[in-house]
């Protein structure tokens, strides 16, 4: 049941809450936020809303950039990280009219008009994802960027490199981190905190635990929820990981890839659909007893993967994560408890409300409400043009495609390499995006402009590699 202003103001009185810390969105998935005295929280902010300059946040040009941000009460929890007492709102930007609208480009407004759409096409009411968060946590780390310096040094503990200067010899091998337990395991207490916290925020925690890459690599996977609400539960998330680990003296990275030849961070997405509290994806006797919209929805997936590639991984740090020998995804194809093709089928989820697929390019340097909203309309179209992923020739690859032979691989579709690829795509097939006018062409637009200056700011930065590739020829 949606909170009224009257139970919010009640929980405010009864916590002694000080402050009311309003947490908005900008254009690359990063919260901003604004602050007001608690006793100034009244039903005329939710009429009114507080106004801020969406210009700032990449989203509307400057003659248009005066919005209002409505809170959604729903979303309010007490923030453990402000030493004065906070509760912490998301909410939606207004465009300024009589009456307010909502403002198409904001990410929340996309992740419900794509919910929207998915109901008026009948196929389903809901759709149930699960992110798998992955992420470092270093002791040290620190970088610079200065024509007489380019540097980035970084230090776990108890990683492989320290075996020299780690009196107690507790130190992890590379790439054998997975599931090790204390007193390898240094940062338990930490991750326990941080699921704790989690929980108390209204998000269900699965499980968490060390994974492969030895300098401080972790997983923490909530369960199974609603689409919108997950996307609002992934910043909550990723901001919960960043200052937990502050408290306890470490620096969190969802970064794909810091640390070179070690294992990257994903953010896998799991998905299923429901109609009328029934499964839509479970069909015994098909392959993996997925329905047939199961597969056409794969093949939606892998239609448009080059395109959403650029939404789901839209760093140019993203694709030295996929790359082979580090179970990241490199192919486009489709196969059961196959972790080297872009869409896996776990063999674990045997039951018709369990029955699922997951997406394994993801990361987290993608606006959740963007990405989630994105492979919802990709699945979407291939339901709607009955893409079938088999006839397409995209599986199901029940085989490891790392060990294939060269001759065999080179015939094998493969994800962008790089992010300019992945943003050309974008450009060359986004109409499946604008159906129902869930994307705005002018955000899309906005988008790609911003990551190609993105990608050329970068590319003008020698790196130290390319000293020790070039210096003395």
């Amino acid at each position: 049941m949606a909170k009224t202003i009257k139970e919010i103001i009640a929980l405010i009185k009864e916590n002694d809450i000080k402050m009311v810390d309003f947490k908005m969105v900008d254009i690359n998935g990063q919260f901003r936020h604004v602050t007001i005295p608690a006793q100034h929280f009244n039903e005329d902010i939710m009429v009114n809303g507080i106004g801020f300059d969406a210009s700032n946040y990449g989203y509307a040009v400057v003659e248009k950039s005066d919005m209002v941000f409505i809170p959604d009460l729903d979303t309010a929890w007490i923030d453990p990280f402000c030493s004065v007492p906070t509760l912490s709102m998301s909410g939606n930007a207004m465009i300024i009219d009589t009456p307010n609208r909502p403002l198409a480009q904001y990410p929340r407004n996309i992740v419900k008009a794509a919910e929207d759409y998915m109901r008026k096409t009948g196929v389903a009411d809901t759709m149930l994802i699960l992110p798998e968060f992955e992420f470092y946590l270093f002791d040290q780390v620190g970088w610079d960027v200065q024509p007489y310096n380019i540097s980035m040094t970084l230090n776990a503990n108890n990683a492989y490199w320290n075996s020299g200067v780690d009196g107690m010899g507790c130190v992890v091998p590379k790439q054998k981190n997975y599931h090790i337990a204390k007193p390898y395991d240094n940062s338990y207490e930490c991750r326990s905190e941080m699921c704790m916290i989690m929980e108390d925020a209204g998000i269900e925690v699965k499980y968490h635990h060390p994974e492969v890459g030895a300098a401080g690599q972790f997983e923490i996977e909530p369960k199974l929820g609603e689409m919108s609400k997950m996307a609002d539960a992934t910043m909550n998330i990723k901001y919960i990981i960043h200052n937990t680990a502050l408290k306890y003296g470490k620096s969190a990275t969802l970064m794909p890839k810091p640390v070179y030849g070690e294992a990257g961070n994903g953010m896998h997405v799991h998905m299923l659909l429901m109609k009328d509290g029934k499964p839509v994806f479970s069909q015994d006797g098909e392959y993996a007893n997925l329905s047939r919209t199961a597969h056409y929805f794969i093949g939606g997936l892998l239609k448009h993967i080059a395109s959403l590639c650029a939404i789901t991984n839209p760093s140019t740090n993203s694709f030295k994560r996929l790359v082979p020998g580090f179970e990241a995804p490199v192919t486009v194809g489709y196969a059961t408890s196959n972790r080297s093709a872009v869409i896996r089928i776990p063999a674990y989820a045997k039951t018709p409300n369990e029955r699922r697929f997951e997406l394994r390019n993801p990361d987290a340097t993608c606006n959740p409400y963007f990405c989630y909203a994105a492979i919802l309309m990709a699945g979407l179209d291939g339901v709607k043009n009955k893409i079938d992923p088999a006839k397409n020739g995209w599986g199901p690859y029940d085989m490891n495609l790392f060990n294939l032979p060269e001759e065999e691989k080179a015939k094998l579709q493969g994800l962008p390499t790089n992010l300019e690829d992945a943003l050309t795509a974008l450009e060359n097939d986004h109409d499946y995006l604008t159906e129902g006018g869930v994307f705005p062409e002018e955000l899309l637009k906005n988008f790609i402009k911003n990551k190609r200056k993105e990608c050329s700011d970068l590319s003008k930065i020698p790196n130290p590699a390319e000293f020790e590739k070039y210096y003395n020829l």
